[in-house]
């Protein structure tokens, strides 16, 4: 057995940051998104359809400490010494009036049992005093803010009506590491228009940023979306990567990955009642088990053709965060 570790992963990263076992527990809080509202754009991002997102207790009808109940109830029953991150998930977290996100965060924050939050949005959605509110917070409590790039191709971005530039998605990067926030990012793998190179080449891009964790997903053809309509009128611009494939995709690009980055995630399955294609039939974790076996077998690592950049990163400090007594 190869006992070698092959890549950080969020565990990982979560370790350094807390002194318990902990669970993200999914929140639906009812905002909306510039890019649906007209704020931005009309219609969201191409490929969107967020009810493919969600667990079924997050139903934006129920109240936080609703949905955090039941999720708690949930994995009580399995980890009764659990505790847990309240994960702000649909639509943007970000995208309301300074009071209103507080009144919802500290909500969360006052359920038993929860040490922190996880707060995902969009790069062009995290104003100065938002941030300045949440490094407040993060004295006490563990934060991580997931900022949805999904490409660093300004080309994509357009195409995918994503309605933010890579620039945006830098300078909010940058904002969030001169507070020591941590900060994750999203990448979609194989959105149309994209070579393999350039897909690779979003590894070496945000490898040159203060990032903490990454989430990657394959392309998925998601029913009721503009994208599955655009695939059905021009196929030929689309790639839909096997299972295989894809495995190779994501090696290739966590040998050029700066190995400081704690990787969350490599798929995202979504429902089958919505998903078009491509079905793989897995489950994460039988992916990530075939993903290290084919890492064994290329004796590889995350990182392994990683150049650090000219000039050093931002440093984050070793925060640990108490648990809850």
């Amino acid at each position: 057995m190869d006992s070698i570790k092959r890549y950080r992963d969020f565990g990982d990263f979560l370790r350094e940051k807390l002194p318990c076992k902990v669970q993200k527990i999914s929140i639906n809080a009812g905002f909306s998104c510039p890019n649906r509202d007209g704020s931005k754009g009309f219609g969201g991002c191409t490929y969107c359809n967020n009810q493919t997102f969600n667990p079924a207790y997050c139903q934006p009808q129920k109240s936080i400490t609703q949905q955090l109940q039941e999720g708690v109830r949930f994995f009580a029953r399995k980890y009764p010494d659990m505790q847990y991150i309240a994960y702000f998930q649909a639509y943007t977290n970000t995208y309301d009036e300074l009071p209103a996100l507080i009144d919802r965060y500290e909500e969360a924050l006052a359920c038993p049992g929860v040490v922190g939050l996880i707060i995902g949005t969009r790069p062009d959605c995290m104003p100065d005093a938002l941030l300045d509110y949440l490094t407040r917070l993060s004295r006490e409590k563990f934060i991580l803010i997931e900022y949805g790039l999904e490409s660093t191709l300004d080309r994509t971005l357009m195409r995918i009506n994503r309605g933010h530039t890579q620039a945006d998605s830098e300078d909010t990067l940058l904002r969030t590491a001169a507070r020591h926030l941590p900060a994750g990012v999203h990448l979609i793998l194989g959105l149309p228009g994209e070579s393999r190179e350039e897909i690779l080449h979003h590894a070496d891009r945000i490898s040159q940023l203060p990032i903490h964790t990454l989430k990657l997903h394959q392309l998925q053809l998601i029913r009721h979306t503009r994208m599955a309509q655009e695939h059905a009128q021009h196929p030929e611009q689309f790639h839909l990567y096997t299972v295989d494939e894809y495995i190779e995709l994501v090696i290739d690009f966590m040998e050029r990955l700066n190995p400081t980055i704690a990787i969350d995630r490599f798929t995202s399955q979504s429902p089958k009642e919505w998903l078009i294609a491509p079905d793989w039939g897995l489950k994460n974790y039988e992916f990530t088990a075939k993903l290290l076996k084919r890492m064994n077998e290329r004796q590889t690592w995350q990182g392994r053709l990683f150049t650090p950049p000219d000039q050093k990163a931002a440093t984050f400090p070793d925060t640990k965060f108490p648990a809850d007594s």
